[in-house]
């Protein structure tokens, strides 16, 4: 298992999945062609900010698109289905 940096992006990691080896899905350019493997999620929070924020990241813990949200569980509720190639098993940032 591939653990996050403490802050990705400048967010604090609240909480975290790792795909292992097969990843979660991908996000593609508009031609559809693959611009990026999802292998981490990160549940996050910057400085000062009320907002959640899932950041979907590369296999070097690279941000490559995030949401915002208003809850941890709604951030994880909301998972597209473009990132459920491999279940998300989260864990508590420690």
């Amino acid at each position: 298992m591939s653990k996050p940096p403490k802050e990705i992006d400048g967010a604090k990691v609240i909480e975290w999945a790792w795909s292992v080896s097969e990843p979660f899905g991908v996000v593609c350019f508009e031609s559809g062609e693959v611009a990026a493997e999802i292998f981490g999620l990160a549940i996050c929070r910057y400085s000062g900010s009320d907002k959640i924020y899932r950041i979907s990241c590369d296999s070097e813990w690279q941000s490559v698109q995030d949401s915002d949200y208003n809850s941890i569980s709604e951030a994880k509720e909301k998972l597209p289905s473009q990132y459920k190639n491999v279940e998300a098993i989260w864990q508590k940032y420690e």
